[in-house]
C-alpha cells in the first residue's frame, strides 16, 4: 500500500519537476527557490520523518500492547499539544531568521545580485510548511502504527499537485513567477495536515492538542527525539552540505544537484520508504513481545529487498542518466548542456542508493529497540567523511566542471560507509543473524545486475536522445526500462530466485 501511493506521488513529483524545468529553466532564480526550499524540507525529514516518527512510533506501539485506550489518547493529546508548541515557536524563528539561515546554508549567494533577497524572501514563505508538515507527520504515525498506510503514503502527493498548480496558474500573475512555487509550498501544507484529520476522526484517533510538557512520557518522547535526529536523517545533512558548497560553484550547480536528487529519491521514496514505514512497527512489535528470531528475521527479510530493487535501480540510473534527464527535463529553459550536467551528478549520486535505502532498514532496527545513539554516533562519523570528501574532490574537479558531481559522490560514499557501519553493529551485538543462503542470494543479483547493465549499455549507449521529439524518448525509455526489468528478473529466476524465497512469512 505504502508503495503504490508513494510510486503515485513520485509519478506526479517528476512531473512536478517537469514543469518547473520547462518554466523556469536552471538558472540563478531556481537556484534561490530550491535552497529556500530545501531548507524547510530539510527540517522536515530531520524532524518529522526522522527523530519524531523513530521515537514516537516505537513508544507507541509499547503504548498499544500496555495501556488502555484512555491513557493512549491522554498521550496523544499531550504529545500533539506540546509538539505543535515546539514546531510553532520553530516557525517563527525561521521566518524571522531567514537572511541569517540563507547566509549560514547557502553563503556563495551573498554579492550575487539580488539571488541573496530572492532566497531570503522565498524562506519567509515556505519556512512555516514546517509547522504542517510535522503535524501531518504526526497523524500519519498514528495512522501507521495502526496498520493503516493509504492516508499517510497519499499525503506527500499533494505537495506535488499544488506546486504543479502555482506554476502553471499562480506564476503569470506575479511579477517575480518563481515565487509562486513558495506560495505552493505554504499553501500544499495546509492542505496535506487538512487531509489527516477525516483519517483520525474515523479510526477514532483525533487528538486534541493540549501541553503537556509535565507529562512523563512526553518529556520521554522529547528526549528521545534528540540522539534521533541525526539517526535517519544523515543523507539530508549531507545533501545540505552538498547545497552549502554547490552555492559556490558554477550557477546552475544547485539545480543540477537537485533534479539528480529528484531521480535517485524515485525508487528511494517508492521502495526505500515503504519497506521503512512498514517495517519500524513490526520490528516495534516483535521488541515489545521479547521475539529476538521474528526481530532478526525481519530484518533478514528487508537487507534482501533492499539489493534486490537498489542493486538494478543503481545500474538503471547510472547508465541511463542522461535518457533520464533529457526525457524528463529538457524542454524550454532546460537545454542540453543541463542534461550533460546534471546527469553527470545523477551517475554518481546513484552510487550511494544501496547506502541510502540500507540505512533506513537499519536505523529501524536500533530505534525499534529504543537504542537510539548508536545511529547518531555513526551518522555523525558518516557526516565527518562526507565533509572530508568534499574537501578533497569538489574544488579541484571543479575546474574541470565536475565540481557538482564530486559533491554527489563524496554524498554517496559517505551513505554506504554509514549502512556499514550499523550493519557492523547489528551484527556485533548478536541482533541480525544473517540466514545461511546469503552467497547464493547475491551470486543471483550479481548474475542479474550483469545481464541488466550489458544490455543497456549495448543498446541504449549511442542513441541520439537529445535530438529526438519528446514522445520518441519517452516511448524508448519505458521500453528500455521494461526490457531491462524483464531480463533482470528473468535472469533471477533462471538462477532459481522464487517469490516464496522473498516472502515476509518466510522471515516472520
Amino acid at each position: 500500500m505504502v508503495g503504490v501511493m508513494t510510486l503515485v506521488s513520485r509519478i506526479l513529483g517528476f512531473i512536478r519537476d517537469m514543469v518547473i524545468a520547462r518554466y523556469f529553466g536552471a538558472d540563478a532564480a531556481t537556484d534561490a527557490f530550491f535552497v529556500a526550499f530545501r531548507i524547510p524540507n530539510f527540517l522536515r525529514r530531520l524532524f518529522a520523518e526522522g527523530s519524531f516518527a523513530q521515537a514516537f512510533v516505537p513508544m507507541l506501539s509499547d503504548y498499544r500492547e500496555n495501556t488502555d485506550r484512555a491513557g493512549l489518547q491522554l498521550f496523544l493529546d499531550r504529545a500533539s499539544g506540546s509538539l505543535a508548541l515546539i514546531v510553532l515557536l520553530a516557525s517563527l524563528v525561521g521566518v524571522v531568521a531567514a537572511p541569517l539561515l540563507i547566509l549560514i546554508f547557502a553563503p556563495g549567494f551573498l554579492g550575487q545580485g539580488g539571488q541573496f533577497d530572492l532566497s531570503s524572501g522565498m524562506l519567509r514563505i515556505t519556512f512555516p510548511y514546517l509547522f504542517f508538515v510535522t503535524l501531518t507527520a504526526f497523524a500519519g504515525g498514528i495512522l501507521n502504527a495502526h496498520g493503516r498506510f493509504a492516508i499517510p503514503a497519499f499525503t506527500p502527493a499533494l505537495l506535488n499537485i499544488v506546486m504543479i498548480a502555482a506554476a502553471l496558474w499562480l506564476a503569470p500573475q506575479l511579477p517575480v513567477p518563481v515565487t509562486a512555487l513558495a506560495w505552493g509550498v505554504l499553501f500544499a501544507g495546509m492542505v496535506q495536515l487538512a487531509l489527516q484529520i477525516p483519517a483520525l476522526m474515523a479510526a477514532g484517533l483525533l487528538p486534541r492538542p493540549r501541553i503537556g510538557f509535565a507529562d512523563p512520557a512526553v518529556r520521554r518522547l522529547l528526549k528521545r527525539m534528540a540522539p534521533a535526529i541525526f539517526g535517519v536523517s544523515v543523507t539530508q545533512v549531507n545533501l545540505l552540505v552538498d547545497t552549502l558548497i554547490a552555492s559556490f560553484l558554477m550557477s546552475g550547480s544547485v539545480s543540477w544537484l537537485y533534479y539528480s536528487d529528484r531521480l535517485v529519491e524515485f525508487p528511494l521514496g517508492v521502495f526505500g520508504a515503504a519497506l521503512g514505514t512498514a517495517i519500524l512497527p513490526h520490528l516495534a512489535s516483535s521488541h515489545a513481545r521479547k521475539d529476538d528470531a521474528g526481530f532478526s528475521k525481519s530484518m533478514d527479510w528487508g537487507l534482501r529487498w533492499v539489493l534486490l530493487i537498489g542493486l538494478p535501480a543503481t545500474v538503471g540510473l547510472i547508465v541511463l542518466a542522461e535518457p533520464l534527464m533529457s526525457t524528463l527535463f529538457q524542454y524550454d529553459a532546460f537545454g542540453s548542456r543541463d542534461v550533460v550536467m546534471a546527469g553527470r551528478s545523477l551517475m554518481t549520486y546513484s552510487l550511494g542508493l544501496v547506502g541510502f535505502i540500507a540505512v533506513k532498514i537499519l536505523a529501524a532496527g536500533f530505534n525499534a529497540r529504543h537504542d537510539l545513539r548508536t545511529p547518531v554516533r555513526h551518522g555523525v562519523y558518516s557526516m565527518l567523511a562526507n565533509l572530508i570528501l568534499c574537501l578533497l574532490l569538489v574544488f579541484p574537479l571543479a575546474k574541470l566542471g565536475f565540481g557538482h558531481a564530486a559533491l554527489a559522490l563524496s554524498t554517496a560514499l559517505a551513505a554506504l560507509f554509514n549502512a556499514a557501519l550499523l550493519l557492523c553493529q547489528l551484527l556485533k551485538e548478536g541482533v541480525f543473524h544473517p540466514r545461511p543462503d546469503w552467497l547464493v542470494y547475491l551470486a543471483r543479483l550479481l548474475a542479474g545486475n550483469l545481464g541488466l547493465g550489458l544490455l543497456l549499455v549495448h543498446f541504449t549507449a549511442d542513441l541520439p536522445w537529445q535530438t529526438w521529439s519528446a514522445h520518441a524518448r519517452i516511448s524508448s525509455l519505458m521500453a528500455w526500462i521494461a526490457i531491462g526489468g524483464a531480463v533482470y528478473f528473468a535472469t533471477l529466476w533462471m538462477g532459481g530466485l522464487r517469490p516464496s524465497h522473498l516472502a515476509l512469512r518466510e522471515a516472520a
